[in-house]
């Protein structure tokens, strides 16, 4: 079959873009300055107090990068795309919220008051119970989320409730310098983290096979991903998630960090496992449950990312090839153990 499975090969592809520099190369004066010039208005911000900054970085992004970056587009876009119902004002609404989270999610990730400020969240779920279980039994566990509220605060909440071995997936910025910090500020929220790489690769199935938890954002558009639906409209969607729960007998629970309506607190939600069966019916329940969770909080997702870019073109008419041959293998593997 020609759809990539979640591999090192995979893994490589995912961080091509830092695979054009070589890390040993010398950085240039312009790389480091456009590292500063991308790194500024998190030193800026720094200044302010952290109740201050939040808003801030949220009215910079809002009001200043959305328009010029076309994010603003972006999210009108998406929104005619499958959410046609909506009123013009709801849309509009959106259109500032939304970029809005996101200038929030950046700067709380560079923030050292971060963590602290988010450990007192209320954390609920069916699924505390679930990992606490796996953890105390020495099994691993998917944890699914998305570009939802903030993941970062998902990631704290999910060590309050005990859980100190959840690793997860990073990919490097195309800027070195920048990078730096990237990481950096990835790692002084939890650790491990693995970088999208053969060695990140090796690592993170290393760290699955002792037990360890992976952490894994399953709403970006996924070019080897397949054509599965998504508010109604087929979008690449890696399955990965559910094929890594199903090889090492890990629960796969979704958790979602959602931002209070004073939009610097949040809650932490565990919800329940994705019952066991076949990747394709765990990763559909996912999105399903995703889409709800959505629903509910619209103005927290990341709808400034292209998540239907490739769901219907030539890549997704290929897609959905490889789909209906592993349906029909699964499908036969059904039949065969009925019988």
């Amino acid at each position: 079959m020609p759809r990539r499975a979640y591999s090192v090969q995979t893994a490589k592809q995912d961080s091509a873009i830092m695979a054009q520099k070589d890390p040993d190369d010398p950085i240039t004066f312009g790389e480091r300055l456009v590292g500063t010039f991308l790194f500024m208005p998190v030193l800026l911000t720094r200044f302010l107090p952290y109740r201050w900054r939040v808003p801030v970085a949220g009215w910079l992004v809002g009001h200043v990068l959305a328009p010029l970056a076309g994010y603003r587009r972006r999210v009108r876009d998406n929104l005619a795309l499958v959410c046609p119902e909506l009123s013009k004002d709801e849309v509009e609404r959106l259109v500032r919220r939304v970029p809005n989270n996101v200038g929030r999610n950046m700067i709380e990730l560079y923030s050292p008051e971060f963590p602290d400020h988010v450990r007192p969240s209320r954390t609920y779920g069916p699924g505390i119970k679930i990992l606490q279980k796996a953890r105390d039994e020495g099994r691993p566990c998917v944890l699914m989320s998305a570009h939802l509220g903030n993941f970062n605060a998902a990631r704290i909440g999910i060590i309050e409730n005990g859980i100190t071995s959840a690793g997860y997936f990073y990919r490097n910025m195309s800027n070195r310098p920048f990078n730096a910090h990237y990481v950096d500020a990835m790692a002084s929220v939890s650790q491990p983290i693995f970088e999208q790489s053969r060695k990140g690769m090796v690592q993170m199935i290393k760290h699955l096979k002792t037990g360890g938890f992976l952490g894994i954002l399953g709403d970006l558009n996924a070019h080897d991903g397949l054509p599965l639906e998504y508010f109604g409209r087929p979008a690449l969607t890696s399955i990965s998630g559910a094929e890594m729960a199903l090889k090492y007998n890990a629960p796969m629970v979704p958790i979602w960090g959602i931002r209070k309506e004073n939009g610097m607190d949040f809650e932490i939600v565990f919800e329940d496992e994705i019952p066991h069966s076949d990747p394709l019916t765990m990763t559909r329940e996912f999105n399903a449950r995703l889409e709800a969770m959505v629903r509910a909080n619209m103005d927290q997702w990341f709808w400034i990312h292209r998540r239907w870019k490739d769901g219907e073109n030539e890549l997704g008419e290929m897609r959905a090839k490889d789909l209906a041959e592993l349906e029909a293998k699964i499908a036969a593997q059904k039949i065969a153990t009925n019988n």
